[in-house]
């Protein structure tokens, strides 16, 4: 796994970063993709996750090749949305999986011992425990607030929250993360930090933000804060 070092205040070490995870928008142009991945990580992004749903596989493939390079060129963690298939083809660092996509022993066997598998767990704390137990690298909580992207996903609270850092809080380290995602913008993400959520996923209230860089700032300000006692 991939040890990150954290801020004083988040000591224990993780399988995943802690703080900003940006979350690509469908974003076409893979030139404007990059050129906001380099803005985002000037801001103090950690991580990046790169989601399309786009049907050309072709520009997926090409889109996720260029983000790989620059990922590595910016020392950012470097995830794909979905298809381990794709991870594996760019060498990404690792996949993230929806109810839907496989499961995690499958992806682990494809990408080898040391990918990152994050997964979905929505606002199920019983699927978040039965997927650590499966040995995933962290659980992902949402929407915290109302999604522009997925207006119809499920509310995950702040006190879901709480209990999913519980879940993870007497774990050894390297334990998994906790991350939480839906609607979270500079704005509003500090309440979410605070309840319990180690990296922050954001696609619209990043990559859609007039200066992208100063919005990477803010919200790993915010990831900065020390969780509640």
């Amino acid at each position: 796994m991939i040890q990150t070092p954290l801020p004083s205040d988040r000591p224990t070490p993780l399988r995943f970063p802690a703080g900003v995870y940006g979350v690509t928008p469908g974003w076409e142009d893979t030139g404007r993709l990059v050129a906001a991945v380099r803005a985002a990580a000037a801001g103090g992004m950690r991580s990046l996750q790169y989601r399309s749903k786009h049907p050309d596989r072709a520009l997926r493939m090409a889109q996720a090749q260029a983000l790989r390079a620059v990922c590595t060129e910016l020392d950012v963690v470097y995830l794909v949305n979905d298809e381990w298939a794709i991870a594996l083809a760019v060498g990404a660092d690792g996949v993230h999986l929806g109810r839907d996509d496989g499961d995690i022993e499958a992806a682990r066997t494809a990408l080898g011992p040391d990918a990152i598998v994050g997964v979905s767990c929505y606002d199920d704390l019983d699927r978040a425990r039965a997927l650590l137990v499966a040995g995933a690298d962290y659980i992902a909580f949402g929407a915290v607030y109302p999604s522009t992207v997925k207006p119809g996903a499920p509310r995950a609270t702040l006190d879901l929250l709480r209990q999913a850092r519980d879940l993870v809080a007497h774990l050894p380290a390297l334990r998994p993360a906790v991350v939480a995602i839906g609607g979270i913008t500079p704005d509003n993400a500090a309440p979410v930090a605070a309840a319990g959520a180690d990296a922050l996923a954001v696609i619209t209230g990043l990559f859609d933000a007039p200066d992208i860089t100063a919005a990477a700032r803010r919200l790993a300000a915010a990831c900065a804060q020390p969780p509640e006692s």
